[in-house]
């Protein structure tokens, strides 16, 4: 006769790093991060700098990085922490007053967007679906940043448009309106599939086209002319 199991311990916390130049910021922020068992903050940094520094010797899973910041900002600091091997998952602290910053932001890697004022159960929600490995971009918004600053962006070239080729019509269809905003259920329902129809299509367009999330998937759709501002 055996005894009762032992319960698995539980996992250790993810461990957050957070840079902004405002003290008050990383203070309200570490306060919301630290309330919670399942997250911990293992360091703060100030700028750019101190951040590259920190992820180097704290090995954090998510850095919450604010975008203006004096010395190295966040969007070269995201750039080059991106570039790492190991890379921690980073969500951009904003308050989306500067859209150029936060769409610079995603082509350099982030994972997401961050309000600085967001409720607390809302930062602990997106934080912890940017761990999870999910993108925290609401479709409104990244039509908005993309649809404001794709043109400004310069002519596409020739050879970047013709990655196009490599998708089937069905898959341009999918990859058009996840563009225009829609959420996976919503293609679904304008092309008669499934919603797992619509994941696996999408899978198969990052794959083809190299690209790292459904972000970047957006993104590629205006600057290759797939879609047009105002379609």
């Amino acid at each position: 006769m055996t005894g009762p199991s032992t319960p698995a311990p539980a996992p250790p916390p993810s461990r957050v790093l957070i840079c902004d130049d405002q003290e008050l910021i990383r203070m309200g922020l570490r306060m919301v991060v630290d309330s919670q068992p399942d997250l911990t903050v293992v360091g703060e940094a100030a700028d750019g700098n101190a951040a590259i520094r920190g992820v180097a010797d704290l090995e954090p899973d998510l850095v919450l990085m604010d975008v203006r910041m004096p010395g190295r900002d966040g969007l070269a600091a995201t750039e080059h922490l991106c570039a790492r091997p190991r890379a921690p998952r980073i969500l951009v602290v904003t308050t989306f007053d500067l859209d150029e910053y936060a769409y610079a932001a995603l082509r350099a890697g982030a994972n997401g967007f961050l309000v600085k004022d967001a409720p607390a159960e809302e930062i602990l929600v997106t934080v912890r679906a940017v761990l999870r490995g999910e993108v925290m971009v609401a479709p409104s918004l990244t039509r908005r940043l993309v649809e404001r600053f794709v043109r400004q962006a310069p002519a596409v070239a020739s050879a970047q448009r013709s990655r196009l080729a490599a998708l089937t019509d069905r898959e341009r269809d999918v990859l058009a309106l996840v563009a225009r905003g829609l959420a996976n259920g919503e293609v679904a329902e304008r092309l008669f599939v499934g919603e797992t129809t619509v994941k696996t299509h999408l899978g198969r367009i990052l794959a083809k086209l190299g690209l790292r999330d459904r972000v970047h998937a957006v993104i590629f759709a205006y600057e290759s002319g797939l879609i047009r501002v105002g379609d």
